[in-house]
């Protein structure tokens, strides 16, 4: 069933890069790199693949329609999986159960992490099995290894919750979505660059549900731009001339952002990371990740900067 005509997700608002912002920033996790994935040849699966996979047997030929859009209409829960591990299996055999169980309430997809590596780096998967789940496009959940089936119950009935009443079900919609006054209020004043307002609003909006995607992405977005036009240019100079101050090196860094400088704000704060120890060292990684997520994923940057945060850690 073609499912590209469908609506996007009500996230994708805010999820699009803003002029204030600069193009290089996507909002909160977008996984749109694979949204015009490679042709593939014959049925797309690729070579080496195999019917023990569980669910949809996902690659970059059909990651879009299989994930993403199908994400929309129902939570999505991705199995990254080799077949050289007989954990994948017995996870794969029960995600199976759960599923059939279900309904048709979330949808399973499976990678095969030997046959669609570049799948399994957009995931920053490391380690097999890797399970996430998605809605309206975006990760809400994820955990690595074995699970007894009983706690596998647990996850999967805290992720229908958690998306309750906020796709548009197995069965899609054309119609108009209709969006709560409260958010539309919020976007509109984003639209306006009323920063403060949009954020205060958001945040309302994270007060009534936690889980909000929208909010949660548009409250790291704003508070980063909020933060970063705050320094003047004169930063930069600041910090290299005050190698070991943190403050001052994470004002550079978001200077750095907001001028487009990704790979130079990572590599400051790596290179502060081999430098500091304990507290300090965990106060810096932390700002790193949090600028990690304010892009895709799949950024070249953010894979290189993480690939080097790891280095710099171990």
């Amino acid at each position: 069933m073609k499912r590209g005509r469908r609506r996007r997700a009500k996230l994708d608002h805010v999820s699009r890069p803003r002029p204030t912002i600069g193009p290089a920033l996507s909002g909160a996790v977008d996984l749109s790199a694979l949204r015009q994935p490679p042709p593939a040849s014959g049925d797309g699966r690729g070579a080496g693949s195999t019917s023990a996979a569980a669910g949809v047997e996902v690659n970059e030929a059909n990651f879009e329609d299989e994930v993403l859009l199908r994400s929309n209409q129902v939570p999505v829960v991705v199995l990254l999986w080799s077949p050289r591990s007989e954990v994948c299996l017995q996870l794969a055999d029960i995600l199976s159960g759960l599923a059939a169980a279900d309904t048709g309430k979330w949808a399973l997809a499976s990678v095969n992490v030997d046959v669609s590596p570049r799948v399994a780096q957009i995931f920053g998967v490391e380690v097999v099995p890797t399970v996430v789940a998605l809605a309206a496009g975006q990760p809400l959940s994820s955990f690595q290894g074995a699970q007894p089936p009983e706690q596998l119950r647990r996850w999967i009935d805290s992720l229908l919750s958690a998306t309750a009443g906020k796709l548009s079900g197995a069965t899609g919609s054309d119609e108009p979505e209709e969006v709560d006054p409260a958010l539309a209020q919020a976007r509109q004043q984003l639209e306006d660059n009323d920063l403060g307002a949009a954020l205060d609003s958001y945040r309302a909006i994270l007060d009534d549900d936690p889980n909000h995607v929208e909010a949660k992405g548009a409250v790291r977005q704003i508070t980063f731009l909020m933060r970063a036009t705050a320094h003047g240019p004169e930063a930069i100079a600041i910090a290299d001339a005050a190698p070991t101050d943190i403050e001052a090196a994470f004002a550079a860094a978001d200077v750095q952002l907001l001028s487009q400088d990704v790979t130079g704000a990572f590599d400051r704060l790596v290179g502060l990371v081999r430098r500091t120890s304990g507290d300090e060292r965990t106060s810096v990684r932390t700002r790193l990740i949090e600028l990690f997520d304010l892009f895709d994923p799949a950024d070249p940057d953010v894979i290189a900067g993480r690939r080097n945060l790891a280095n710099a850690l171990y």
